[in-house]
């Protein structure tokens, strides 16, 4: 079914008003799939043509349903366009960042016809953290941002599980878990899982989650799988 989902990919590049930049070309289209696909984990979550995840809204028809502020404003910061959204902010250059927003559809055109500036919203002021995001608490940030896929129990099995080509990390297994350090589980979270050489459908969470707030999910998993890190990692700094 690939030809399927390349005919998608071209089509979802494509303005659906005259209020849209120009299309883009087929290496930047070609660029901006593999940017979702392989680096910043949004088919985790999110669907594009018969691939992806199923806990969020699919992407290849997003701009049929939202319109062009909307798709800048939440791939800039999902809790400033929608509080409470249970989507990471992903940290990313803004070039990249520019070309995923034009690619979904988020380019609307100035009163000349071209694109605005990627960075038009850079200097707005940032919202107040919606109250997930006060959240210190291992557990609560567990259920809102790891059990869709890692299961409430961390079994592996949460709704997503079945949706994602490689098996969700099974947090209640205590003998694959004691091998992890727990610094490797602070990284996997902040930075998501392709910098870890794991699978790259597992988004960053850095850019929502405080330090504090990674520590508590790492706490957490540990209370799951009922162990510890390797002993030679536990010196308790980081």
């Amino acid at each position: 079914m690939r030809w399927a989902f390349t005919i998608v990919v071209v089509l979802v590049g494509l303005p659906i008003t005259g209020g849209h930049a120009q299309p883009l070309s087929p290496f930047a289209t070609a660029k901006a799939t593999t940017l979702l696909r392989e680096k910043y984990g949004c088919l985790g979550c999110h669907r594009l043509g018969e691939e992806g995840g199923q806990l969020a809204p699919a992407l290849h028809d997003v701009r049929t349903r939202r319109d062009a502020a909307y798709i800048a404003a939440i791939i800039r910061n999902p809790q400033q366009a929608r509080p409470g959204a249970a989507m990471p902010r992903t940290r990313m250059p803004e070039a990249d960042r520019a070309l995923i927003t034009r690619f979904l559809g988020g380019d609307v055109a100035n009163r000349d016809g071209t694109a605005p500036p990627a960075s038009a919203d850079a200097s707005a002021p940032a919202a107040a953290p919606a109250p997930s995001l006060a959240d210190n608490n291992g557990a609560s940030l567990y259920r809102t941002w790891c059990a869709g896929c890692h299961g409430l129990t961390g079994r592996g099995d949460g709704p997503n599980a079945k949706a994602l080509p490689v098996p969700p990390a099974r947090h209640a297994d205590a003998a694959t878990m004691s091998q992890r350090p727990d610094d490797t589980l602070y990284d996997t979270i902040d930075g998501g899982g392709a910098i870890m050489n794991r699978s790259a459908r597992m988004p960053a969470f850095g850019g929502s989650l405080s330090p504090t707030q990674i520590r508590a999910l790492v706490a957490h998993i540990r209370s799951l799988c009922r162990c510890a890190g390797p002993a030679w990692s536990r010196d308790g700094a980081r």
